[in-house]
């Protein structure tokens, strides 16, 4: 597809890096010639300087033949604008970053008035990823398919779960429960495991399983699964406020520490039900007195990302809590992995994989159908959610005599409104929603899963 991305910051080049890595024609625009140039070279795409909501720009970056403009400026009236323009100028698909919570409750007004295809909120998304992290708390990562029906959890073997050397096609008698490990990451490397696989301890294992069985298995192997009740947030930026919302929902305990006078009386008339303190976050004096060493969960959501990885550590020390900390910047996932916390959201990756997921979405009216796309193991491996909408290569035959690719997994099926893990006997059927994790980069027909003759 031809795709025009209006603003080159860290999401707008987030972005460009995985569309053009799945083989998307893209243009980038940006007032920055010098951001223009390096995303121009490092990505290998074209450039535009200018401003992306000049009629006159739109068209040099070839608007008339674009599939679809996303616009990612700092400024959401720009984003808006943009994709007005590109709507009259061509007929593309268009995307807007909608950043202030104002424009949140309007979100389907907008839509609907200006012809928006999505609009996409990075505080909101980041703070629902956090919620769902501490609905789960023992998870690193949550996502979930089938209409949130399945989900695929992502936690650490550690040697006090006493499940190191245990197979992985023993876990369902053992266990007596029906759950599907789908990735293991073992010192760097990414594995798609067959059932002769054993874990080991200190592997991050992405398990996959409808909630009740995975609850069943993480009560068997002494995990609590119970939401945390309580919650120390650091920093009052848009994604805490959105954060606390939830969380307040949730009926969490909510305690704001946030340095800016005018910030904090803000927050308290938005947030009546949470505690909104003044003061330096990263005091550690500060966080004891205001309850560290009791919270369940703290989540550091400061500007600086190395002070939100040093707080999350400072966290671990102190208390029991689940960490969280927000990284925008920093580009050591490697690194960041190794650090002792218990999960690390990544704002401007999540807002990438949500726009690569509608690009794979568009591509389904043009005899594709990828239905959900999420980037796991730190965009090692995918896993999708096809829809099998007719007859073909894969449909009909047991599983088991189809010629899979390798490190590729056939992980459940949907049939009828009903759900199981995916067994060598199965076959697929027209009708039938499919979960795959694949190392493969790229697939976006059901027939991809088979090896080339």
């Amino acid at each position: 597809m031809n795709i025009i991305i209006v603003g080159a910051g860290k999401v707008g080049t987030t972005i460009a890096e995985q569309l053009s890595s799945e083989n998307h024609n893209i243009t980038i625009i940006d007032l920055n010639q010098k951001k223009v140039e390096e995303a121009a070279e490092d990505f290998d795409i074209l450039g535009v300087v200018g401003n992306g909501a000049s009629y006159q720009v739109q068209m040099e970056a070839g608007v008339k033949d674009a599939d679809l403009l996303i616009a990612v400026t700092g400024a959401d009236e720009l984003n808006l604008l943009c994709c007005l323009i590109a709507k009259k100028a061509g007929k593309c698909q268009t995307v807007a970053r909608v950043r202030n919570p104002m424009y949140s409750r309007e979100v389907n007004f907008i839509k609907r008035q200006m012809g928006l295809s999505v609009v996409i909120n990075p505080e909101l998304t980041a703070a629902l990823e956090i919620s769902k992290l501490l609905r789960l708390p023992y998870a690193k990562k949550v996502d979930t398919f089938a209409r949130g029906r399945v989900e695929m959890i992502k936690f650490r073997i550690h040697p006090e779960l006493h499940v190191g050397g245990l197979k992985i096609s023993d876990i369902p008698q053992k266990m007596k429960c029906d759950v599907m490990i789908c990735a293991i990451e073992r010192k760097g490397q990414v594995i798609i495991p067959g059932g002769d696989v054993a874990l080991e301890d200190n592997d991050l294992v992405s398990m996959m399983a409808v909630p009740k069985e995975t609850a069943r298995f993480f009560k068997k192997i002494g995990i609590k699964t119970h939401q945390v009740k309580s919650t120390l947030i650091v920093g009052g930026g848009t994604i805490a406020y959105y954060l606390a919302k939830q969380l307040l929902e949730m009926r969490v305990e909510v305690r704001i520490i946030e340095q800016r006078k005018e910030r904090c009386e803000e927050l308290s008339e938005l947030l009546p039900e949470a505690t909104i303190l003044q003061g330096d976050g990263t005091d550690k004096e500060l966080l004891l007195e205001e309850g560290l060493k009791h919270t369940e969960a703290f989540v550091a959501l400061t500007n600086m990302d190395e002070e939100n990885l040093m707080l999350a550590m400072l966290a671990r020390k102190y208390s029991d809590a689940k960490q969280i900390a927000k990284v925008n910047r920093i580009h050591f996932e490697e690194v960041i992995d190794d650090l002792d916390i218990d999960s690390v959201i990544y704002p401007k990756n999540l807002t990438a994989d949500h726009i690569t997921r509608y690009t794979r979405a568009m591509q389904n009216s043009m005899g594709s159908n990828v239905e959900t796309l999420y980037k796991i193991l730190d965009g090692k491996a995918e896993a999708l959610e096809f829809v099998i909408r007719e007859e073909s290569k894969v449909t009909g035959y047991p599983l088991a005599e189809l010629r899979l690719k390798d490190n590729l997994l056939v992980c459940y099926i949907s049939r009828n409104g009903k759900l199981k893990i995916a067994r060598g006997q199965d076959d697929l059927r027209v009708g039938d929603s499919v979960i795959v994790v694949t190392t493969h980069k790229g697939l976006d027909d059901i027939t991809d899963i088979l090896e080339r003759a």
